[in-house]
Parts: C-alpha cells; sequence; structure tokens
C-alpha cells in the first residue's frame, strides 16, 4: 500500500448501550453508541476483566447482533484475549479456528464446542476472523493486522518502536495447566486422585481402574466427559507440569526430571515435552529456571 501520510485508520469506540462514562477524555476517541456505527471495516473486541465471563457476556448482549450485523456487511472481525467469549457468542467462530487465554481455553471449548480452539497458538486468522492468546498476544494481533491492512514495513516498525518480539507463534510455555475437577462423577475423581498419586510409578489406567466397577471403554468415555481429555491424555498433563516444576526449580539434571516425572524414554520425553509445551526440556529450563 502506497504511504500517502494519511491515517490508515479512523478508529472509533464503541461504548456499552448503559454506560455513559468516558474511558478515553482524549478528543479524538469520543465513545459512540453502537446505533451511531453503521459500518466498519474492521471491529475490534477487547478483553474481558478478570471475573465471570458468563455473567459479562450477559451484560454485553447488546453487541452480539451489532457485530453479526457489521460481519454480515463485509467486516473483519478480531478478538483480544477473552474477548473470544463474546465473539463465540455471535456465532462467527463455529467451525474456525480460535484462541484466547490459555487460562480460558478449558471454559471457551466447553461453552462453545463448535469453536476450534487452538490453545496453544498466539494468533488465529480464519476467514476474516482473527482472535489472539493472553495479554501480549495482543500486540501480535495487532501487528497481524497492521501488516495485512498496511504492509510488513510498517508492522516490522511498529513492533521496533514497541519493543515486540515480532511473530512469536506460540503460547502454551505460559500455560499452568491444572486438573478439572468440576464435575459430579465420583468414579472420575476416584481415578484422578490415582493418577495423580501415582504418576511417579509410571501408572497405566488398567491400573488405575484395576478395582474400581467400570469396563475400559466405558471408563475412558466417562473419563473424557467430565475431564475434557482422555485418561492417557491426564497422565501426560500431569507428569509434564510436574517435570516443568522440577526445570523451573533446577534441583536436577533434564535425566533425573525425566525420572521423576515418571519417564524412562528420553526421547518419548523430550517429543511429548515439546508437544504440550512448545519448547525442549533444554529450552524451557534456560527460560525460566532462576
Amino acid at each position: 500500500m502506497e504511504n500517502t501520510g494519511l491515517p490508515y485508520f479512523d478508529i472509533r469506540l464503541i461504548r456499552h448501550p448503559e454506560d455513559e462514562t468516558v474511558a478515553y477524555p482524549d478528543e479524538h476517541y469520543q465513545p459512540l453508541s453502537h446505533e451511531e456505527v453503521t459500518a466498519s471495516d474492521l471491529v475490534l473486541i477487547p478483553a474481558f476483566r478478570p471475573g465471570n465471563i458468563p455473567d459479562y457476556l450477559r451484560e454485553n448482549t447488546a453487541f452480539v447482533p451489532w457485530v453479526r450485523q457489521q460481519a454480515g456487511k463485509g467486516a473483519e472481525v478480531a478478538s483480544f484475549c477473552t474477548g473470544a467469549f463474546l465473539l463465540a457468542a455471535t456465532g462467527l467462530l463455529n467451525n474456525r479456528r480460535a484462541t484466547t487465554h490459555v487460562t480460558a481455553v478449558e471454559a471457551l471449548t466447553r461453552h462453545f464446542p463448535e469453536v476450534i480452539v487452538d490453545a496453544d497458538v498466539v494468533v488465529t486468522d480464519d476467514r476474516g476472523v482473527y482472535t489472539s492468546g493472553g495479554a501480549t498476544s495482543t500486540f501480535h494481533l495487532l501487528l497481524h493486522i497492521l501488516e495485512k491492512y498496511c504492509n510488513r514495513t510498517t508492522a516490522i516498525y511498529t513492533a521496533k518502536v514497541f519493543a515486540i518480539d515480532m511473530d512469536r507463534a506460540q503460547q502454551s510455555y505460559f500455560a499452568n495447566w491444572s486438573p478439572s475437577r468440576a464435575h459430579n462423577d465420583e468414579l472420575v475423581t476416584a481415578a484422578q486422585q490415582r493418577m495423580e498419586e501415582r504418576f511417579q510409578d509410571r501408572v497405566t489406567v488398567e491400573e488405575v481402574i484395576h478395582d474400581l466397577p467400570v469396563s475400559r471403554r466405558n471408563f475412558i468415555r466417562r473419563f473424557k466427559s467430565a475431564t475434557g481429555v482422555t485418561p492417557i491424555e491426564y497422565l501426560q498433563r500431569i507428569r509434564i507440569e510436574a517435570a516443568k516444576k522440577l526445570l523451573e526449580e533446577k534441583q536436577d539434571n533434564i535425566t533425573g526430571v525425566m525420572i521423576q516425572a515418571g519417564y524412562e524414554d528420553a526421547k518419548a520425553f523430550r517429543q511429548l515435552f515439546r508437544k504440550i509445551v512448545g519448547l525442549s526440556p533444554k529450552e524451557y529450563r534456560e527460560k525460566y529456571a532462576g
């Protein structure tokens, strides 16, 4: 795009219909009601503050038809962090890839099963609908938009001005996974407890359920329904989280960490660690060890 010296964007802030406060007192960004903005090229949905997202969705339902209307007129739509929940509520993310803050991925998947949630990536771009991961991932989505709407030179210049590391692809190494207990299946809870207590012993699924009144096939079905992952994935997550903590504490060499986490095969351990975390054990230690 040719540089004419004119602004690339005409930015307008849309306020909540019941909110008369001015968050940005600058005269250039006086908030407008959504009725005053009939057409846009690009709609940006900010993140929700920490708290009860279902409540926030109910409080912001007025924006849902407006965002759909803008998209229907040709606007592209992007969400930052947990703003993906409001974007998902519009239906525009159905059968599209999306991401959000790593701590909100499970909730997004549960509330909007039609969305193809990719927890590991920093930015998604799927047919004119964009999402980004947590916090500073907002910068990466904005750089992506600058490159698409302006040019890569502008995006690179902006990244340098704000000291942003461009083209970061993953956010998985920021995640702290914790086992889900938000269900009422006592048998699954008992199995989770056994896994969490015995993961270092390289316990198998068969050993976990050997005296539980359930078949292996039915157990796997119930376990995934309750926790969102298979029993094997659950064990893997527990072990990798244990390995991450040991690497952060720098208490042992990587072989020792592998053994304490319940693994014997170094190659398999490194491959699984990279798959889940996005870094090798060595890279993770160098990044986070004190």
